[in-house]
């Protein structure tokens, strides 16, 4: 059975890209994190009958697979956006008003952390730092890192992503 992810041709696409990964891995043993990293890859998160069908294919039970893909941060079981926003709320960003420029972001897209605008275009999240003190407060958006932020630049950025 094919999995309902997606749809019309990009389902196809997908589902050949899917099997490739399958056909790569099969027999290999520790095969389950490349197997799912590459699965996220394809759909952008991990979704249930995908990871059923990699519980399927290398023949593990999906309690294992579901185990796996909660512990780890790098693996999403809900769709993400289209941009990634990651806004730092480490030490130098928090004095600078780092905290600011997040509610502002929440409300301008009326997310909270960790959730995904309805569109999918925008998924917001808070992280402890980014490495950018010198810039504080700072957010990246997908890989394009905005510093010195106020709350009143924030619908100036997030206008160049919609």
């Amino acid at each position: 059975m094919a999995c309902q992810c997606g749809q019309g041709q990009k389902q196809t696409d997908k589902d050949k890209k899917l099997q490739a990964v399958f056909a790569r891995y099969r027999g290999q043993k520790g095969a389950l994190i490349p197997v799912l990293q590459a699965s996220q890859d394809i759909y952008g998160y991990l979704p249930r009958e995908v990871m059923e069908r990699i519980a399927k294919e290398l023949r593990i039970p999906f309690s294992k697979v579901f185990g796996v893909a909660t512990f780890y941060a790098q693996f999403h079981l809900k769709p993400r956006g289209e941009n990634i926003i990651r806004v730092c709320l480490g030490t130098a960003c928090h004095v600078r008003g780092g905290a600011k420029v997040f509610a502002k972001l929440k409300e301008e897209l009326q997310i909270e952390d960790g959730e995904t605008t309805e569109d999918l275009k925008f998924t917001l999240e808070s992280v402890a730092c980014i490495g950018a003190c010198g810039l504080a407060p700072v957010m990246v958006i997908n890989e394009d890192t905005h510093g010195r932020l106020t709350p009143e630049k924030v619908p100036e950025i997030l206008d160049r992503y919609r």
